[in-house]
């Protein structure tokens, strides 16, 4: 490359003083032309500029090219500039974009005045004089006028301010109650947009009657919590005293969207302000919370939880917008955020079957405790989703409800990054820091939030400081560990009074209308609590935050649930699955050829493997209607390379083929998509995403099985208990990939034993007979737990989670040895009309013709039954032991269970799994065979002795611990 000559800093300068000027000079070098205005020039010598002009890409000889052109065309004016002046205008170029960047350091946004960003001393004089300083400007330039650039909005229709009046403008926007981090945002668009709504003069004004109707909110927010102080003074409740301005920011989030097209409103929340946001932004009827303080039993179904773990789901019409809007607000356990990306799946389902593929209709508002947006990674994990293509729900508006404590641990000590919110910077969301003790900011930023969100469907995250005027809850002694903070927070006059001054002073209202609104909420609030003292039960129906209408009405349960489907839809799906492209020009690899010639030939046959049966199944239930979505790491192509759902050209990127897309022209619609790393985030999303409909099959996949330990928190709260707690039933399937194959500790086990703990069913008590018994146990039961080990029986659970008339979680120890085993395969028979999954698959063999020369019958489950049925077979003891799978553990299969025991009267009872003792299925089936066998017969464990560990990392010693039990099984 040529040596070029760099330019001089007076020729730089000398751009400036021709600002008025309107240059554009096209150069060419190479093969490559650019062009270069004075306005592009600018924006590239005074700011790190983001856009993707001509002189930022090009390469440094052809923009030294350009510029020395445009220095010669600049300078025909004729009009030059001394250096000083040059240097001066360049200054406050720097300056204005100092503020933009750094500004937010210097904002006054916590109502305390005790974070340590600024103190009020250091501030004292620092703007101008430090600035002046810094910027190696002086005093008696404030009063000279400067060009402006156009990478701000302070000087509105002004192209040049006195320097006084630059500063005090960003002074304004950058360093009083709000706090605005935006330049890290790749995007020139946004950038001038945000600087629109902040810098503009008069921006940021808000009219005398949206400060009435603020007024109006806030005071229902604080006399809501100041009523529950007065009325349950020893009662837990996580107000937002400190913070009432969340509600008045909530609503008008929610009238500013609903103004753009949004009817329905998912709200994520932690507990802290969760009764006050039911009571203000949902509207819930207050003596439907008033009641949760009595005690009461629940009239319904369900346990039930504590007043601030509830939900619910509302449709009402917005009086600012007239227009109807549903609020769901979700139930959530005290795990914090663990409820945002259950709420990101729920809104996208949302949008999914409301048909809106750029989110108008659909809102996911998160709140946000400060302590746990930094310290909990679901946080970052649900973020990362906002941009993928199937888990994007078109941005979300987070809320930081910043009290500026974590319980009892100090912002200090709970965080390495200055904000909480820096988090946000992943995904280029916008982060606006404002003080909650400033309703006029606060709403600014509402409504910019909410119009930032419609026009870029994109995220923002308000970060609304406040304290908590009381402890982590109103019992709590905050004085024990923040004693100064509570010092300042004790002599602090709340929001609304403050406001109220506010307003008399400006003669927006009076003193007697202030009363008045004040003393007509505390008599609804009378009325209301009047109301639920009468009451004498809670009805758990009010808090559904999910209600599915319609779905449960005039659905009896029936004594069975046949899933079989017609011969020949099963073949059409089957050669559809197993077929390349009809696009000769689609090129496939050669090993996926031969991948669907297998399945081809096996079909001919009329069997199936494993996937062939899952396709089949997927397929007929999208010909049914019904929506199926199977995400997760891998799930495209398949973990063990099985599935092939998603084929991929080899010489097209991004040019794809997805089979199950293709079955039929009036089919539903197929989502597979592989999702980021992560388990925790993702399972929260698919179990939100099932929750919307219950006519959709939603299906999350772990990479392998005890991957799903990382969602742990999710499993429990939510897919265990969420409908014993919250009356919240899910169909959700998990898929774990299960088997002890010699792969090692992390490869093996997806822990079995685990899922069966949390079975909700009384081993000690046979369910009562009858042809039902098999219906009322999954309707009693909390979710099924299946170790299969025939693709027909997959085909059919899968089947079954749509044809009951209820939905029940369903986790699946999913096959990985048996995928490609010669053994594990179906006829087609077993799947076609009038058959239906089988909980148990019995002994078929010699020993069931002559039961009673059987002298053990063992029951496994899951793929050692393969390994005992090959030892039995080359023992030759087939007619001597009789071999039951127990396909459905989970709720045990008390019934045919009992009569295998029967059939086999005089045979030794032994319960075989490859799992380690104190693992896999025994200490769940165990006392349950003994509740069938009474003390007349007993049952006798064979396996792996107790481990800490799931499984051996060395091959040889699993092949050792394998032929030990199988010996044992076998032995007589």
């Amino acid at each position: 490359m040529q040596n070029v000559t760099k330019i001089s800093k007076r020729k730089q300068a000398f751009i400036v003083s021709k600002l008025t000027s309107n240059f554009s000079i096209t150069t060419k070098n190479g093969n490559c032309n650019t062009t270069v205005t004075s306005k592009s020039f600018l924006n590239c010598m005074s700011t790190k500029c983001t856009e993707k002009n001509p002189v930022q890409k090009s390469c440094s000889q052809q923009r030294e090219s350009s510029t020395r052109a445009f220095l010669s065309t600049a300078g025909s004016q004729g009009r030059a500039c001394d250096e000083k002046t040059i240097e001066k205008h360049l200054a406050v170029q720097a300056m204005i974009r100092g503020y933009q960047v750094r500004g937010h350091y210097l904002a006054q946004v916590d109502p305390l005045g005790i974070s340590d960003q600024v103190s009020d001393s250091d501030r004292a004089g620092s703007p101008p004089k430090i600035i002046l300083e810094h910027h190696k400007l002086q005093e008696s330039d404030m009063d000279t006028e400067f060009k402006l650039p156009p990478t701000t909005s302070i000087g509105g229709k002004d192209t040049a301010l006195p320097l006084r009046e630059i500063i005090r403008r960003l002074e304004q926007t950058y360093c009083k109650h709000i706090g605005l981090e935006y330049m890290f945002i790749n995007s020139v668009e946004k950038c001038d947009w945000l600087r629109q709504k902040f810098e503009t003069p008069s921006a940021t004004d808000i009219s005398a009657d949206e400060k009435r109707l603020t007024l109006a909110r806030l005071t229902r927010a604080t006399q809501l919590e100041k009523f529950m102080g007065q009325k349950y003074p020893n009662e837990k409740r996580f107000g937002i005293d400190g913070l009432e301005m969340l509600i008045p920011s909530m609503k008008t989030i929610i009238d500013k969207s609903t103004e753009h097209g949004v009817d329905s409103v998912i709200i994520s929340m932690a507990h802290r302000g969760r009764l006050n946001v039911l009571a203000n932004v949902c509207r819930k009827p207050l003596h439907h919370i008033f009641t949760q303080f009595y005690g009461l039993e629940a009239a319904d179904l369900g346990s039930g939880d504590v007043k601030y773990h509830l939900g619910t789901s509302i449709d009402r019409l917005n009086r600012v917008t007239n227009k109807h809007i549903r609020i769901a607000l979700l139930a959530n356990p005290s795990h914090l955020e663990v409820v945002a990306p259950i709420g990101q799946g729920k809104a996208r389902a949302e949008q999914f079957f409301k048909g809106d593929k750029e989110g108008k209709t659909v809102l996911s508002i998160i709140l946000h405790g400060d302590a746990s947006m930094c310290g909990q990674g679901v946080v970052f994990e649900t973020l990362q989703l906002t941009d993928l293509p199937a888990y994007t729900t078109h941005g979300e508006i987070h809320i930081i409800v910043n009290n500026q404590v974590g319980f009892t641990t100090d912002p200090r000590f709970a965080k390495s990054s200055r904000y909480c919110s820096d988090v946000g910077k992943v995904v280029h969301a916008p982060i606006i820091h404002v003080n909650a003790d400033e309703p006029d900011s606060v709403i600014h930023v509402s409504k910019v939030a909410a119009e930032w969100r419609a026009k870029f469907a994109k995220s923002v995250v308000i970060d609304l400081v406040g304290y908590r005027r009381f402890g982590h809850n109103e019992v709590d002694q905050p004085m024990f560990t923040q004693p100064l903070m509570y010092q300042k927070i004790n002599t602090m006059k709340n929001c609304m009074d403050k406001y109220s001054e506010q307003l008399i002073k400006e003669r927006i209202v009076t003193k007697e209308e202030v009363n008045d609104v004040q003393s007509k909420y505390e008599k609804i609030c009378l009325d209301e609590f009047a109301i639920a003292s009468k009451l004498t039960q809670i009805k758990n129906q009010w808090w559904l935050d999910s209600p599915w209408k319609g779905f449960f009405k005039g659905k009896d349960l029936p004594a069975d649930c046949k899933t079989g489907v017609k011969e020949e839809t099963l073949i059409h799906i089957g050669k559809h699955f197993s077929s390349p492209p009809k696009d000769t020009k689609f090129i496939i690899h050669e090993g996926l050829l031969r991948v669907l010639k297998a399945r081809m030939h096996l079909l001919e046959e009329k069997k199936v493997d494993w996937a062939t049966a899952e396709a089949m199944a997927f397929g007929s239930l999208l010909k049914d209607g019904i929506h199926v979505r199977l995400s997760g790491e891998d799930v495209e192509r398949g973990t063990f390379s099985q599935r092939h759902h998603v084929l991929h050209h080899q010489k097209i990127d991004k040019a794809t083929y997805r089979p199950l897309d293709n079955l039929y022209p009036d089919q539903a619609p197929y989502t597979v998509c592989n999702s980021s790393l992560s388990e925790y985030a993702i399972l929260g999303f698919e179990h939100g995403y099932s929750l919307a409909n219950p006519n959709c099959l939603v299906l999350w996949e772990a990479e392998f099985g005890d991957f799903s330990n990382v969602a742990q928190c999710v499993i429990d709260q939510y897919i265990s208990a969420g409908e014993i707690k919250w009356i919240r039933q899910s169909g959700l399937v998990m898929l774990l990939p299960h088997g002890m194959e010699g792969q090692g500790p992390e490869h093996s086990s997806a822990r079995l034993e685990r899922f069966l703990t949390m079975a909700a069913e009384d081993p000690d008590t046979l369910p009562p007979d009858g042809e039902d018994v098999a219906m009322r146990q999954l309707h009693d039961t909390n979710w099924i737990v299946a170790n299969l080990t025939s693709p027909a029986n997959y085909f059919h659970i899968l089947r079954r989670q749509i044809a009951l008339p209820f939905r029940k979680p369903l986790i699946i120890m999913s096959a990985k040895g048996l995928l490609r085993l010669p053994e594990a395969r179906s006829s087609i028979s077993d799947m076609t009309e009038g058959t239906e999954f089988q909980r148990i698959i019995p002994e078929q063999g010699p020993a069931f013709q002559k039961p009673e020369k059987v002298e053990r019958l063992i029951f496994c489950s899951g793929r050692v039954f393969y390994d005992v049925a090959k030892a039995i077979k080359e023992k030759k003891l087939n007619s001597r032991i009789a071999l039951t799978r127990i396909e459905q553990l989970a709720p045990f299969p008390f019934d045919l269970v009992k009569k295998e025991c029967e059939k086999y009267g005089k045979a030794q009872i032994v319960w075989v799994q490859e799992e380690h003792k104190n693992q896999g299925g025994w200490s769940f089936v165990e006392p349950r065979l003994e509740t069938i066998l009474g003390s007349s017969r007993g049952v006798s464990y064979v396996g792996r002795p107790v481990s800490a560990s799931p499984a051996t990392g060395n091959k040889q010693q699993y092949l050792k611990e394998l032929a030990n039990f199988l010996q044992e099984a076998t032995a007589f």
